[in-house]
């Protein structure tokens, strides 16, 4: 007890005594060099003496020297290159671990690289220098001659190339120096074949890293064939993990590469390289290895039932995203350590109850989605694995389960819906059945991600949904719930993503589900009805607001206007009335707006031609990272997996990360399409067609110079085509089909050379169809037909008398909406009046008789008028009188 009260006697003290002053100087002197304004040294300053407390510095408690110094980022990139002066680090005798990344680095100034403090920094193991600009191999090597207690050494993400004699000799040079060095990162750089000839000399070196690099051909695999040579020398008995993801690496034969490989006790990690098809038949010669990585190498087949079968030790096997077939081997049983297995995205069938996954009882983490496994009857084979906790109520510690994808049927397990430490739940894509039972809270403790899309699912929604006070992402679509929305549902404080479409759920929406935090909203093919009353109203996060297909009344809400994140608004095929709403000009996000097939009227508003559409990847992708940081995900994995292995931790987080994707279905070129990705980042339409909407076109809407869909067909819209929509040079379909539009076809719009749709069918437009060139000449008489004044080709009506050049051509501004061309008129009718003159002068002067009927009629009219007007004078006086 006294020699601990002593301990922690010392330790107080160390912490109260801080810094060495000499450290506390160097360190300031570090941020004067490096950016004295940093953000990141913040608290490095003057009046703080215990260094010790900094960000980034961590001192040893009882001698209090600095043991660890992160400079990560902390350098002002503005004043350009940074040349290094390891001198600056002489005062930190004791340190252990240095961190320079993303300082942009580019050297080491002559006679000052790290050789100076050889005789300083002996207790330096970890060196980071990732993400900086060593384009000048040469000089960055010389650097590190004199770290020879040096342990990890991380230079990814470079511009090393790694080529030349010169180079190969340093590198043998510098391996021969440090030759403690048990790590060595390569990644992200652009070394070639001849850094395996220069690496040899690393006698303890036990995990390489040469991802994304520039190995390329056969002559890789010679030199492999070459280090089989050396490691029969025991030059490099203890190297432990080699990672070569993300290179070109071919080898046509196993034979070269497994010699080389023997020596490796932990971890291979080879995704996504070219591996010969008989890759896993000869790795069999590894018996210590743990981890095996071969996800995207395209292999395919059935798996082999020998060679890997026989890695007794593995822990950790990755084959997701090939193109393997069949059933899983038997001898895939064998593997009593495996712990992690993923072999999603592959083509293998059979039911897993029967399959040699029931052997496996130490598994931890499975992956079996994208495939074509078959239900099981039963999962009381699976009852013996203890570490997988989702077949029976007792295995409650499972932290992911995906099994989306697959020929699962039947109804879901309870057991699945009771699991306390179930954090992503993806069952889509499969034929379960049956309706999900209500549990008695806290049934379901914790749940991030819930996704039972795209199955058979009936009944109304369960009520332990809404026990699910951490969910962020629910999607139920495309199944057959039925019933209202639960009020319940606002309840969820956290929700962010939410899909109910395709089911047959009705009655109105809940008036208080107005989350400010949600931010994907699909109810859409629906019974929904009633009212847009204050649901959503104060959801200023809302990104996507899908409400298709379903039958809500009345006018669209002026709160909408009010939602100043909404990208995506889609209100098609209801029966919203009144006139266009002009609050939705408000919405400066709005990209892709669909109020197509209501009961609108009234004019368009002008307005619309203020919209500013920009690309927005919100829309495209439901972002969660924030969520879900991978701390977080390393937490979980730990605390059901223990500590994960080299490396591991990414295999998980690429399988598990949250992969929400948002499908945006739109009407364009006359299909119903759905956009996604960064096709939907960069869409914008706006359809309004199938309508009631009167009056002109407005000029304004050819300030929409970004759209790429337009549609106002099926309207009660008349007037002429706006010359303005020229301006739409990005457009690629144009529907104006279906309304009373007249006038003629504007000639600036053949300028437009993106359109691939093009309608004004169905209107009383007149004059002669557009010159046929760039996409005008692509069109066909459907573009035009239903206009009888319109002529030209393609219609059949062609006219064959050439347009009056004296004839006053239309001015497309100010063009007359008359339908009679009142110019014309007057001339017709001064001729036609001249004519019948001359004919009756004629007459009268050929033919005698009609000539004295003539005269004794105008005689008659005017003796008539003489006695009328006489008349009448004498009735007036009388009158008078």
């Amino acid at each position: 007890m006294l020699l601990a009260l002593l301990t922690l006697v010392g330790d107080w003290c160390g912490r109260c005594y801080g810094c060495l002053e000499e450290e506390r100087i160097g360190l300031l002197e570090i941020k004067a060099l490096t950016n004295p304004n940093s953000f990141y040294m913040g608290d490095w300053v003057e009046y703080s003496s215990n260094c010790c407390e900094w960000s980034g510095i961590e001192c040893n408690h009882t001698t209090g020297r600095v043991i660890r110094l992160s400079l990560f980022g902390a350098r002002d990139q503005s004043l350009g290159d940074w040349v290094l002066n390891a001198s600056l680090f002489l005062p930190f005798k004791e340190l252990q671990s240095l961190d320079l990344s993303y300082n942009g680095l580019v050297g080491c100034s002559e006679n000052e690289g790290f050789e100076v403090l050889s005789s300083k920094l002996r207790k330096l193991e970890v060196l980071y220098l990732s993400e900086n600009r060593f384009n000048d191999d040469i000089s960055i090597l010389s650097c590190f001659n004199g770290l020879s207690a040096l342990k990890s050494l991380d230079l990814s993400g470079n511009e090393m190339t790694g080529s030349g004699n010169f180079y190969v000799d340093r590198l043998k040079v510098l391996s021969s120096r440090l030759k403690k060095l048990e790590n060595l990162d390569l990644r992200r750089n652009q070394c070639n074949d001849s850094i395996f000839s220069s690496i040899t000399g690393f006698s303890s070196l036990k995990s390489l890293d040469l991802s994304d690099n520039q190995l390329t051909g056969s002559v890789s695999c010679i030199l492999l064939r070459k280090l089989r040579t050396l490691y029969l020398l025991s030059i490099q008995p203890s190297l432990k993990t080699l990672s070569l993801k993300d290179t070109n690496l071919i080898c046509t034969t196993t034979i070269f590469i497994v010699p080389f490989l023997l020596s490796l006790s932990q971890e291979l990690h080879l995704d996504r390289t070219s591996l010969p098809l008989n890759f896993l038949q000869n790795i069999g010669t590894l018996p210590t290895l743990k981890v095996l990585s071969v996800g995207q190498c395209d292999l395919n087949g059935t798996l082999p039932a020998q060679g890997w079968c026989e890695l007794k030790n593995l822990k950790q096997l990755d084959l997701s995203e090939n193109n393997f077939g069949g059933s899983l081997p038997d001898c895939l049983g064998n593997l009593s350590s495996l712990q992690l297995l993923d072999v999603s995205s592959n083509q293998f069938t059979a039911n897993i109850a029967s399959s040699p996954l029931t052997n496996l009882i130490c598994i931890e983490s499975l992956s079996l989605s994208n495939n074509l496994f078959e239900v099981p009857i039963s999962m009381k084979p699976f009852m013996n694995h203890s570490s997988l906790k989702f077949f029976s109520e007792q295995l409650t510690t499972i932290k992911f389960l995906k099994l989306s994808n697959n020929n699962l049927g039947g109804q879901i397990l309870t057991s699945v819906f009771n699991s306390f430490g179930l954090y992503f739940l993806y069952l889509s894509g499969n034929n379960f059945w049956g309706q999900i039972p209500n549990f008695p809270p806290p049934s379901w403790k914790i749940c991030y991600e819930l996704g039972l899309n795209n199955n058979q699912f009936s009944g109304m929604l369960s009520r332990c949904f809404f026990n699910l006070k951490h969910i962020f992402t629910i999607d139920l679509s495309k199944n057959h719930f039925n019933g209202p929305i639960p009020s319940d549902f606002c309840k969820l404080e956290v929700l962010e993503y939410l899909d109910l479409s395709k089911n047959k759920l009705f009655g109105s929406i809940p008036s208080c589900f107005n989350r400010p935090q949600i931010t994907h909203v699909h109810l859409s093919e629906n019974r929904l009805s009633g009212l847009l009353t204050y649901g959503f109203y104060n959801s200023s996060s809302l990104v996507t607001m899908d409400l298709r297909d379903n039958i809500f009344t009345g006018s669209i809400p002026n709160w909408i206007g009010n939602l100043s994140s909404l990208s995506v608004l889609l209100l098609r095929a209801n029966h919203f009335n009144g006139e266009f709403p002009i609050h939705l000009c408000w919405l400066e996000q709005l990209s892709i707006l669909d109020v197509s097939q209501n009961q609108l009227s009234g004019p368009l508003s002008s307005c619309l031609g203020n919209l500013t559409f920009k690309a927005s990847s919100k829309k495209a992708l439901v972002d969660l990272e924030f969520v879900f940081p991978s701390r977080s995900i390393e937490k979980a994995y730990c605390d059901t997996m223990g500590p994960p292995l080299v490396d591991s931790i990414k295999n998980l987080e690429s399988i598990f990360w949250p992969n929400t994707t948002e499908v945006i279905e739109f009407t364009t070129k006359n299909m119903y399409y759905g956009y996604k990705e960064k096709i939907l980042t960069y869409m914008f339409g706006i359809d309004l067609s199938c309508n009631n909407f009167l009056g002109a076109i407005p000029q304004e809407l050819g300030n929409l110079c970004e759209i790429h869909a337009l549609n106002l067909s099926h309207n009660n819209l008349v007037g002429s085509i706006p010359a303005t929509f020229a301006n739409l040079k990005q457009i690629e379909s144009l529907d104006l089909s279906y309304n009373n539009l007249n006038g003629a076809i504007p000639r600036q719009l053949t300028e437009i050379t993106t359109l691939a749709v093009f309608s004004v069918a169905h209107n009383n437009l007149s004059g002669k169809t557009p010159e046929r060139k760039y996409q005008f000449g692509t069109f066909d008489e459907s573009s035009y037909e239903g206009n009888p004044f319109l002529y030209g080709p393609p219609l059949r009506n062609n006219c064959n008398e050439e347009e009056s050049p004296s004839q006053p051509m239309p001015n497309d501004e100010q063009e007359d909406d008359g339908f009679i061309d009142m110019d014309f008129f007057y001339l017709n009718f001064g001729i036609c009046y001249t004519i019948v003159v001359m004919t009756i002068a004629a007459v009268l002067y050929i033919n005698p008789y009609w000539r004295r009927r003539w005269f004794y009629f105008i005689e008659d009219c005017i003796d008539t008028c003489n006695y009328f007007v006489v008349a009448s004078f004498r009735k007036f006086s009388n009158f008078r009188r």
